[in-house]
C-alpha cells in the first residue's frame, strides 16, 4: 500500500483532517496522522516548534472514527511534521503527502503564506508526491462539505501517482454538495481576502482580513472556483532564476 501522511494546518481535531483521513483509508492507503496540537494557519512551510530541551513535543492521540489510524499531535507547524515525517518520525516515510482540508480557499499567490500549502511543498521537496486540498468555506459558513473536498482531492491522487516525485497539486473545492468538477487553473494575482492594517499604535498594530472588492482574474483558481469548479494547479517549490550576472 501506499504510505500517506495526513496533515493540516488547522489543528488535530479539524473536521476536515478527519474527513481526508478517512477518505484516504477508504481508498486504500496506509494511512498516518500528524498535525499540529494547535492551529498553525498561516505558518507557511516555518519549521518553528515548540521546543522541550531541544526536542520536539509529540503526543500520540486516538481520533474518533479513526482509532485504527495511528495519528499524533506534533507542537510545531504542518511544514515541520512534513519534514520530520520524511526524516522517519512517525515511521517509513511518507510516499504521499495529504494536506487539508483547509477551513477557507487558498487560491493565488497568496497561497505562500499558507501552512496547508506549505506542508505539501514540504513534503515534494522531500520526494514524496503532495496535494493540499482546501473548501472555499466563505466568511460565514452555515455547513460545510468536507467529504466534498476530500473525495476531489483522492479522485486526483491517481493521475498524482503517474508523476515524478517531488509533484505538488493545490486543489481547491467550493462548499457545495456538489460541483461542476476538476479544473487545471493558474494562480490569481492574489488569494480571494487581502490582509489590512487596521489599526496602527506606539506599542502594538492590529491586522484585519477582508474580502477583495474587484472581481477575480478570468481563468484563475479564483474565478474558477468561484464558478462552482474544482480547481487544481500544479506547484513548484523553490527554483533558481538565472540572473546573468557578470
Amino acid at each position: 500500500m501506499t504510505r500517506a501522511l495526513i496533515t493540516n494546518d488547522d489543528g488535530i481535531d479539524a473536521p476536515g483532517l478527519h474527513a481526508l483521513a478517512r477518505r484516504a483509508r477508504a481508498a486504500g492507503l496506509d494511512v498516518t496522522v500528524a498535525a499540529p496540537a494547535q492551529q498553525s494557519s498561516g505558518a507557511s512551510a516555518s519549521i518553528m516548534a515548540e521546543d522541550r530541551d531541544g526536542r520536539i513535543a509529540v503526543e500520540r492521540r486516538t481520533l474518533v472514527g479513526l482509532e485504527d489510524l495511528p495519528a499524533f499531535a506534533v507542537h510545531g507547524g504542518p511544514g515541520l511534521i512534513a519534514l520530520i515525517a520524511a526524516h522517519g518520525a512517525f515511521g517509513e516515510p511518507p510516499e504521499v503527502v495529504l494536506s487539508g482540508v483547509n477551513h477557507g480557499a487558498n487560491v493565488g499567490r497568496a497561497i505562500i503564506h499558507s501552512g496547508t500549502v506549505g506542508a505539501a511543498l514540504t513534503g515534494g521537496l522531500n520526494r514524496a508526491r503532495a496535494i493540499a486540498v482546501s473548501l472555499d468555506v466563505g466568511m460565514r459558513p452555515v455547513e460545510f462539505h468536507w467529504e466534498v473536498a476530500a473525495e476531489a482531492a483522492l479522485n486526483l491522487l491517481p493521475q498524482l501517482l503517474e508523476r515524478p516525485p517531488g509533484t505538488v497539486l493545490n486543489v481547491n473545492a467550493p462548499n457545495s454538495a456538489s460541483h461542476r468538477g476538476i479544473r487545471e487553473s493558474t494562480l490569481a494575482p492574489f488569494g480571494i481576502v487581502q490582509t489590512t492594517l487596521s489599526e496602527r499604535e506606539e506599542h502594538h498594530i492590529r491586522l484585519a482580513v477582508e474580502d477583495l472588492p474587484h472581481a477575480p482574474e478570468p481563468g484563475t483558481d479564483a474565478a474558477h472556483l468561484a464558478d462552482g469548479w474544482v480547481t487544481v494547479t500544479g506547484l513548484e517549490s523553490v527554483t533558481g532564476v538565472p540572473l546573468g550576472l557578470r
